[in-house]
């Protein structure tokens, strides 16, 4: 027979965690990590220069510095899994003051994923910068091992509800510790990155970056999975001591 408090904190917890979950999934999906805003385009040189970024950034081949300034240029978002810019939707390209602006993407491979940042972007010639390279790799891969680790401790909690036992729940709360230090250490990885990377390539006049609100749901995620962890860890810890109490008194 499970105690009131204990099934109240593992409900609790079980909420905090498939909100968490929910925070995280939707923060990888999304591209609103890190997002730039330019000014408007004014001359015809301007316009044609950005229909040339534009058209690299779509159709061309996969470089650092292209898409760099082509999110710089364009009012672009970029995020775990897509970068993204803001252009007109139809062929005039800004000649229409009042223009409908679409957004277009495109998304990282799993190739472009691990591919070498260099200390210059676009000059392979400058040397890798291993420090941006690996800061980009844990970035994509912490949040897919906190989503493991999760799913790990779904599937445990399961198998414990199953078998009618609060044995496992300690287990289950280092699970979620781990994914929201996980979790924790992705939007710390990504940061430290697009400092970096604003370091080694300066941003035009006028841009201005600015975090979005994907990077917040993933950020807010991470203490959520470190309540959920504290309330397990407490009942399993609770359980177990009233249980040896009980069990010391009737031998007694």
């Amino acid at each position: 027979m499970v105690d009131n408090r204990y099934a109240t904190a593992l409900v609790i917890a079980c909420v905090l965690s498939i909100l968490a979950t929910v925070y995280l999934s939707v923060a990888i999906g999304t591209q609103h990590w890190y997002q730039y805003s330019s000014p408007t385009v004014r001359g015809e040189a301007n316009v044609s220069e950005l229909r040339s970024l534009y058209e690299e950034f779509m159709d061309g081949e996969f470089d650092e510095k292209t898409y760099s300034d082509t999110l710089f240029r364009l009012n672009g978002t970029v995020g775990l899994w897509w970068r993204c810019v803001l252009v007109p939707a139809n062929a005039n390209w800004y000649k229409e003051t009042d223009a409908k602006m679409v957004l277009e993407c495109r998304s990282f491979s799993l190739t472009q994923q691990f591919t070498p940042k260099y200390k210059e972007p676009g000059n392979h010639n400058s040397g890798e910068d291993m420090l941006r390279t690996y800061l980009w790799r844990f970035q994509f891969l912490l949040p897919l091992v906190s989503l493991g680790l999760v799913v790990l401790a779904g599937l445990t909690g399961f198998c414990a509800c199953l078998c009618r036992s609060l044995a496992p729940t300690l287990g289950i709360g280092i699970l979620h510790l781990l994914a929201g230090l996980c979790t924790l250490a992705t939007v710390c990885c990504y940061l430290a990155g697009m400092d970096l990377l604003h370091r080694v390539s300066m941003l035009p006049d006028k841009v201005d970056g600015s975090l979005g609100w994907s990077l917040y749901l993933a950020l807010i995620s991470s203490p959520l999975h470190m309540m959920a962890s504290a309330l397990l860890v407490w009942a399993a810890r609770s359980h177990s001591q009233n249980y040896y109490r009980m069990t010391a008194y009737r031998v007694a």
